[in-house]
């Protein structure tokens, strides 16, 4: 049997494994040892599993990825939310769904110390859908904007998702941090403009408008001042070349915890559950990649992801034809499979051909993420919506997916931007890592 059939034959064992609800982590190293055992034999596929797993757990740039989830916790408990709820209420909230379009902006701002989605669906689940639901929105209006502005925090970094693609890429954190910036902006802007077609078309699903006096609307933006803060030190220490990734996510963790102090939100409880998320989720990212390094061995072995790359360069067909085609392929495994295990399972195989075709990796990392995240809010899996439908117990699951329809159309608008305009994420990371 041919290499690349052992490879194919891998691959699809694999996808049936993780389809069946298999841990991924464990399915994929499973997977890896197994192909290597055939290819090479018993000694060399355990010499995998004896230098992988310590290699990579034992690896200092690693750090990163606890740190940044520890910040992202104490994030979730301070309140900050709250305070930029409020900010982007009282600025916004004068225009028709103007409670949609501040929560998408509590989204992106909450992002940009959080770096989850998952948190930050959850977060402003609980602080907006309890105000829209004052004012009249519709359920589909009120949970969709909630669940869509979630997904900008696998985007604005601090990034779980860059961070983990940074490190199965071997591509710099940071440059992939500030390839995100405006990205975000620009799907941010396409959420905010979805949310207002959806209510000049149709007034009754956002009936209820405030008006603020301006000097309560200049008030309001001290409760940006934590958020602006946290982000200059962590991010502007980063792209400044002060921080290291590893430092920036040891500051941001820290930085955190003390505003978690000064706004009287810290108790021991919320620590330990801070520690404790901390320890799974990390745990579980660490499990996945330890995974990943073996089946992405095993790949090597069988040379799959070279094979690939040269007959695709070979074709003669338009880069940007192939670069679509591996773009429909992850919004198609998106909707059926967990983002993370999309990222481990695919770029090691799909890496290799962009490169071959000359395409940037810091962009096409942002095109993946961006893609990604419509997996997040598409059925059956929309992990953002099922966090919604925790907090809006009363709402029924096909009542957000259909809130959130018309935000994929904006997310997939959002895409083709900054697919046609490939400078939107390389002109930042350009100008500040030369």
């Amino acid at each position: 049997m041919s290499f690349l059939s052992i490879a194919i034959i891998g691959i699809i064992v694999l996808v049936i494994l993780l389809f069946l609800g298999m841990n991924i982590g464990i399915t994929m190293m499973a997977v890896g040892f197994f192909g290597a055992l055939y290819i090479r034999g018993f000694d060399s596929a355990l010499g995998l599993l004896k230098t992988i797993p310590f290699a990579q757990a034992s690896s200092y740039s690693l750090a990163v990825i606890p740190l940044f989830i520890l910040m992202g916790q104490f994030a979730f408990h301070s309140g900050l939310s709250s305070d930029l709820f409020d900010a982007a209420d009282k600025w916004l909230s004068r225009l028709k769904g103007g409670l949609a379009m501040a929560t998408i902006a509590a989204c992106a701002g909450f992002s940009a110390i959080c770096g989850s989605t998952a948190a930050t669906a959850a977060t402003m689940g609980v602080v907006a859908l309890p105000e829209m639901r004052k004012y009249g929105y519709s359920n589909r209006l009120a949970t969709g904007s909630i669940a869509a502005g979630g997904t900008l925090g696998i985007l604005i970094p601090p990034s779980t998702g860059f961070i983990i693609y940074g490190i199965i890429a071997e591509q710099s954190i940071g440059r992939l941090f500030a390839a995100g910036i405006f990205p975000g902006i620009v799907l941010t802007i396409c959420y905010i403009i979805s949310v207002a077609v959806l209510v000049r078309v149709n007034p009754n699903i956002a009936p209820g408008t405030k008006k603020y006096p301006f000097k309560e609307m200049l008030y309001s933006l001290k409760g940006v001042i934590g958020i602006a803060i946290l982000f200059i030190a962590v991010i502007g220490g980063m792209f400044a070349n002060i921080f290291t990734a590893n430092e920036a996510a040891g500051v941001g963790a820290t930085l955190t915890l003390i505003m978690m102090i000064l706004k009287r939100q810290f108790t021991w409880a919320k620590f330990i559950d801070c520690l404790r998320s901390t320890v799974k989720t990390a745990g579980m990212i660490f499990l996945i990649l330890i995974g990943a390094y073996v089946f992405g061995a095993f790949l090597a072995l069988t040379q799959l992801p070279m094979t690939l790359a040269n007959f695709v360069t070979g074709l003669d067909v338009n880069p940007y034809v192939v670069l679509a085609v591996i773009l429909v392929l992850y919004a198609i495994l998106g909707c059926i499979m967990d983002s993370l295990a999309m990222v481990m399972l695919t770029v090691p195989i799909f890496l290799p051909i962009i490169t071959a075709l000359g395409f940037d990796p810091i962009w096409y990392g942002v095109l993946m993420i961006m893609v990604m995240e419509m997996g997040l809010i598409t059925p059956p899996v929309g992990m953002n919506v099922y966090i919604v439908a925790g907090v809006a117990k009363d709402v029924p699951l096909v009542e957000i997916f259909k809130g959130v329809a018309p935000m994929v159309l904006g997310m997939f608008i959002a895409v083709i931007i900054v697919a046609a305009f490939p400078q939107i994420s390389l002109w930042l990371p350009n100008l500040l890592f030369k």
